[in-house]
């Protein structure tokens, strides 16, 4: 099997993850139903990184980013809810439970997973018709310069003290799922991927109940947690730079010149 025929078939793969994890949240099977859609979208995101200039690849990866957008409101309050009956304030979480319905029924009738689904169904032909006239010849060369010009950048964050801890996250989820994408391309070793792995998720740990504490300032039955939610912040962004120092160790040199993004 070709290259680019493993590349078919691991987004043929993915539009699989999709489709059930869609029909999952139609019919409510579980509260993961939504998250695991958003792995598949995600995933999908990074394998078409490398080719967001070709035409048909860009259409398919905005349909795909319009899904990221629209469903990260539904799937924060799930973490919120999740939070909320687990520290026993179940009148606030019931509350917000009924919006978290509402939010369902707009992200399976609107138009932007439809799209999605639609573009995943065209998308292997167009990407055949690039292959056929030449366009991905270097496939696996842009895949290479990708994820190096995406580990500088990371090498270059993780170098600097004062790099924005809300960018860093973003940055190190990219590096990640792109790493994930094409692990047999990347320059980051399976140490240092788990490093990363562990980063996101102090960083992610943090941010929720960085976010939080900002919403129980306007949203006043949340006032009771918010003491409990900047001690919990303030402990998730020290570990968050302990696994930064780990990882920082374990980063393989820079391929190019240090340049932040």
């Amino acid at each position: 099997m070709s290259f680019v025929d493993k590349f078919v078939a691991e987004i043929l793969t993915l539009q699989v993850a999709l489709y059930h994890a869609h029909a999952r949240l139609e019919l409510r099977t579980d509260n993961e139903a939504l998250h695991d859609l958003r792995i598949a979208v995600r995933r999908i995101r990074s394998l078409l990184k490398p080719f967001r200039s070709l035409q048909g690849v860009a259409t398919l990866n905005g349909a795909a980013a319009e899904v990221g957008r629209e469903t990260t409101p539904a799937r924060d309050l799930e973490v919120m809810i999740l939070e909320l009956q687990e520290r026993g304030f179940s009148r606030q979480a019931h509350i917000r439970a009924s919006r978290l319905g509402s939010s369902y029924e707009s992200i399976l009738k609107g138009t932007s997973i439809k799209n999605l689904l639609v573009q995943l169904d065209e998308w292997p032909s167009s990407f055949r018709l690039i292959e056929l006239n030449g366009g991905l010849k270097d496939i696996e060369v842009q895949i290479r310069k990708a994820l190096r010009k995406q580990i500088d950048r990371l090498h270059a964050a993780v170098d600097d003290p004062q790099y924005d801890r809300h960018a860093l996250r973003i940055l190190v989820k990219r590096t990640r799922y792109l790493t994930e994408a094409s692990p047999e391309l990347s320059r980051l070793s399976k140490r240092a991927t788990r490093a990363l792995k562990a980063l996101q998720s102090a960083l992610g740990s943090w941010h929720d109940h960085y976010q939080w504490c900002q919403k129980a300032l306007v949203e006043t039955d949340l006032g009771p947690l918010q003491q409990v939610w900047l001690s919990a912040a303030a402990t998730a962004l020290q570990e968050a730079e302990v696994q930064l120092a780990s990882l920082a160790k374990l980063l393989p040199k820079q391929a190019g010149k240090k340049k932040l993004p």
